[in-house]
């Protein structure tokens, strides 16, 4: 942000400039990743009162669903999906963010869940 902070013109919301700049980060981040071959890694969490053994194996397991199922959509569709879905931007932010038509974006969130979808009821089926 410190370095492109000369080149904002104020036509976008601060917060939508700023979750743009992530986007882009993130984005050149994972195409460097791919590079490096690097591997995600899980942290240890602590342990949380109720938490058997047997759930936190099912929510890691679904969390490794979801990763899976987010590194199968394009780049396009995997920000519209992160940033309307898990972060709450209203989709004009969204679209405004990735510099893309109001209604391409939607088309990209609506592929996207599909595909989501579809993805994590497999994962389901494979489990049973």
């Amino acid at each position: 942000m410190h370095r492109g902070l000369g080149t904002f013109e104020g036509r976008l919301s601060t917060r939508t400039w700023v979750y743009g700049i992530c986007i882009r980060v993130c984005a050149d981040y994972r195409r460097k990743q791919a590079r490096r071959r690097e591997q995600p890694t899980t942290s240890k969490s602590t342990q949380q009162e109720g938490r058997t053994p047997e759930r936190a194996l099912a929510a890691s397991e679904t969390l490794n669903a979801l990763d899976a199922a987010l590194a199968n959509l394009a780049d396009g569709q995997r920000d519209i999906f992160v940033l309307y879905e898990i972060e709450g931007l209203s989709m004009p932010e969204v679209s405004a963010a990735l510099g893309c038509p109001l209604f391409t974006a939607y088309a990209r969130l609506h592929a996207a869940r599909r595909r989501v979808r579809t993805d994590l009821v497999d994962h389901l089926k494979a489990e049973k």
